[in-house]
């Protein structure tokens, strides 16, 4: 098997175990071993740190994987589910209950894994919108029911 190769697709493998198939050590592996470790170049088709939009100040990375965060994403997408949110440019997203309920399911199943280890807060963030998403999901229900009959 050849150390580097460079296949149609434009891709390159290149072998980066410390010995050979025979068992001897690689003289790249050698030098690799003696350079500092370098960060390796950005490619040229990515804006430069100037030309980037910058980071929202509301964005915080140490909160933005909370519970609280992963409530709100999953109760907003079954908001969008139900049609209840408009699309990102105001237009009306149909409903789609299946998702929506499945959703609504998640959310269940979180609450259900996660009881005992909630904070207060979090125990009656879980609990206030899985309410109004069943109260939600109900109520569109009924709607599409009443406008098939």
């Amino acid at each position: 098997m050849p150390e580097e190769k460079d296949s149609p697709s434009g891709f390159k493998v290149v072998d980066r175990r410390p010995f050979s198939p025979e068992g001897k050590p690689r003289e790249a592996a050698r030098e690799e071993e003696q350079k500092p470790a370098s960060r390796p170049a950005a490619p040229s088709s990515t804006p430069s740190e100037a030309e980037q939009e910058p980071i929202s100040e509301d964005y915080s990375p140490e909160g933005a994987a909370g519970f609280e965060t992963l409530v709100s994403y999953l109760s907003t997408t079954a908001m969008f589910q139900l049609g209840l949110l408009p699309g990102p440019a105001g237009e009306r997203i149909p409903t789609d209950l299946p998702n929506a309920r499945r959703t609504v399911d998640l959310l269940e199943v979180l609450q259900e894994k996660t009881q005992g280890n909630l904070t207060p807060d979090e125990a009656r963030l879980l609990d206030d919108i899985l309410y109004e998403l069943r109260l939600s999901f109900v109520e569109m229900e009924k709607r599409l029911h009443q406008k098939k009959q």
